[in-house]
């Protein structure tokens, strides 16, 4: 072999090892990105009511009956729940955010209710009384709110009712992403939501590794790629401009969780075309939060004053694996009534918004006759959708119809 062919075989060696070293760094990257997000999107079940300052159904159930169904998003079967079963006003599908269920609202849901909405509510992938071994990622319930928004259309309970959208956080993200599917929503509600699903990754890889995080967002967009599939890269922008339908943006400017000024929706202004879109942001301090807005001036009052000092201690002592037995003795001492009350300023903007196009609803149906053909397609479509009685729907999306209300 020439000196020349030995410098040859030599290069190539030395490059095989370099692309071998490239590709394993690559792996352990994406090996030590995929290990945190199962931490972050793990399953969410129910805390025991012990350990949660929330009310749950039970505290409820006499005064807000409901409607248990079922329908299917990929291989798990979500449950949804229908509440104001009386109600016509319009339906409110509401998506709810990471790391709880739609019980974690119900202040506001009942709230709307005595509005006089129907609410369909429900627990996405991973969540609550839904299957799923974990809640996937961030693009995730986008996927679950197109196939509940597709259960309602689909099925006679809701016939000929208006459909409006509502969602917070992550299910913030899905009320305005949903909305580049074909649907026929009316108006959507977007509460401190992001606009993709990548800019809401990096954002936090940013708010763990610093100035350093930009290595991470490669594997990022690989993670959230092969999860989410073709629907990694819907953008909640996208989807307002394409609908051109009333969108209520509403978001805290001291969110601490989707920033103000960062991945929200609300910082994409001037990308925003659709000129049927309104802006709320909350600036007064303890309402400025991811949160904070949905609580009364009283309860943040409260816990300025009686409840703050004992998170700091007991977060300072476990940090986030504080003992259940901590836990239980913290909830027993909160006063529910005072959590559990929801900020009127927050119903009364959204029952104001929503009922504001029902005229407009109104007056398109009026303006725009349906066909005799349509009549008829609709009829099919309906009785297509009838529910089902079995517990275990099958691959057509299905209803478990049992009014818990009146189970006990």
């Amino acid at each position: 072999m020439t000196r020349k062919k030995k410098k040859r075989s030599v290069l190539k060696t030395i490059l095989v090892i370099l692309l071998l070293l490239v590709l394993a760094a690559f792996i352990a990257g994406y090996v030590f990105t995929a290990q945190q997000m199962k931490g972050m999107f793990k399953r969410f079940d129910q805390p025991a009511p012990e350990l949660t300052c929330a009310y749950q159904y039970d505290h409820y159930q006499e005064a807000y009956p409901r409607q248990e169904v079922s329908f299917r998003s990929g291989d798990n079967v979500l449950k949804g729940y229908i509440y104001g079963l009386n109600n016509d006003k319009g339906v409110i599908v509401f998506a709810h955010g990471l790391g709880g269920g739609h019980d974690d609202y119900f202040p506001l849901i009942t709230s709307l209710v005595d509005r006089g909405w129907r609410i369909f509510a429900y627990d996405a992938t991973g969540s609550y009384s839904s299957q799923g071994k974990n809640t996937v990622g961030l693009a995730q319930s986008d996927i679950d709110l197109d196939r509940a928004v597709s259960y309602i259309e689909n099925n006679s309970v809701f016939a000929n009712m208006p459909i409006f959208v509502m969602g917070h956080s992550w299910g913030g993200y899905a009320s305005a992403a949903v909305l580049n599917f074909d649907h026929n929503i009316k108006a959507c509600v977007s509460m401190s939501g992001y606009d993709t699903p990548m800019a809401e990754y990096c954002e936090a890889a940013d708010n763990m590794f610093g100035d350093k995080s930009f290595i991470a967002y490669p594997f990022l967009w690989v993670y959230n790629k092969l999860h989410a599939g073709r629907f990694a890269s819907y953008s909640a922008v996208d989807g307002i401009n394409k609908s051109d339908i009333p969108v209520l943006v509403i978001h805290g400017d001291n969110d601490e969780a989707i920033k103000y000024y960062g991945a929200s929706v609300i910082a994409q202004q001037g990308r925003i075309k659709n000129q049927n879109v309104e802006y709320y942001t909350f600036e007064t301090e303890g309402k400025d939060s991811h949160n904070g807005y949905f609580h009364t001036s009283d309860y943040l009052e409260y816990y300025n004053n009686e409840l703050k000092s004992k998170v700091d201690e007991l977060t300072n002592k476990y940090g986030d694996k504080i003992p259940d037995d901590e836990t239980a003795a913290f909830v027993s001492s909160v006063d529910k009534e005072k959590f559990n009350a929801i900020n009127p300023d927050v119903v009364d903007m959204i029952d104001a918004f929503l009922s504001k196009q029902l005229g407009a609803v109104s007056e398109t149906e009026e303006s725009e006759p349906a066909t005799e053909a349509a009549q008829e397609e609709t009829t099919a479509e309906e009785t297509t959708a009838a529910e089902e009685t079995s517990e275990e729907p099958s691959e057509a999306e299905e209803t478990s119809a049992e009014d818990e209300g009146n189970a006990e």
